[in-house]
């Protein structure tokens, strides 16, 4: 799958989609242009799309407001969190990292649900952006962050792509119990695909 602007979504997220508990919204952080938001759609979840410019994704958003895509602008890292005391089935954020706002993912994450994150290792700046230590995750940084509150299923870090393009780190974590659908809670179709007519 391909969104507008010729994005494909991370193997790991893709990986993992499936993992996912279906009865609940699944939040993207810093959704970008919507290549999650796309795969999420296809997959007939419901998705909570937030980034400080949503204007890439509000065409797709719109042609998908009947399931349940909400779109959410404003910048996480100078503004209050959208959605205290509010969890979700799956929680994703890909090339994306603020620190301070860790935890706040972290609490995001329902019981029985599934943390889903990659972003940027220490010794990218050798293959360009980003380069400041802020936006670089520390050797084994998120497995440290989820200690004792999320269970690890999968964690990789290293060089990506052969030859490698990138240094990424990512994880795969659940919150321990059993998820409880939203009470209510539909989720919507995966996007029907259009068969030619046959003459």
């Amino acid at each position: 799958m391909i969104v507008p602007g010729g994005h494909s979504p991370s193997p790991w997220v893709v990986r993992w989609l499936s993992a996912i508990p279906f009865g609940g919204a699944v939040l993207d952080v810093a959704c970008g242009n919507g290549r999650h938001v796309a795969l999420l759609r296809a997959n007939g979840r419901r998705v909570v799309a937030v980034d400080r410019d949503t204007t890439a994704i509000t065409a797709l958003a719109a042609a998908e407001a009947e399931c349940g895509i909400e779109v959410v602008t404003t910048d996480l890292e100078n503004s209050p969190w959208p959605w205290a005391g509010r969890t979700f089935a799956g929680v994703i954020a890909t090339n994306y990292l603020w620190r301070p706002l860790l935890p706040t993912i972290l609490r995001s994450v329902a019981v029985g649900g599934l943390l889903v994150y990659e972003t940027f290792l220490r010794g990218q700046e050798q293959f360009g952006r980003p380069s400041n230590p802020a936006y670089l995750l520390l050797p084994g940084e998120l497995r440290e962050v989820v200690r004792g509150e999320l269970e690890v299923l999968a964690f990789e870090e290293g060089p990506d792509g052969e030859p490698p393009l990138a240094m990424r780190q990512r994880i795969c974590a659940r919150r321990p119990g059993v998820f409880v659908p939203e009470q209510g809670a539909m989720n919507c179709r995966p996007a029907e695909r259009q068969t030619p007519e046959r003459r």
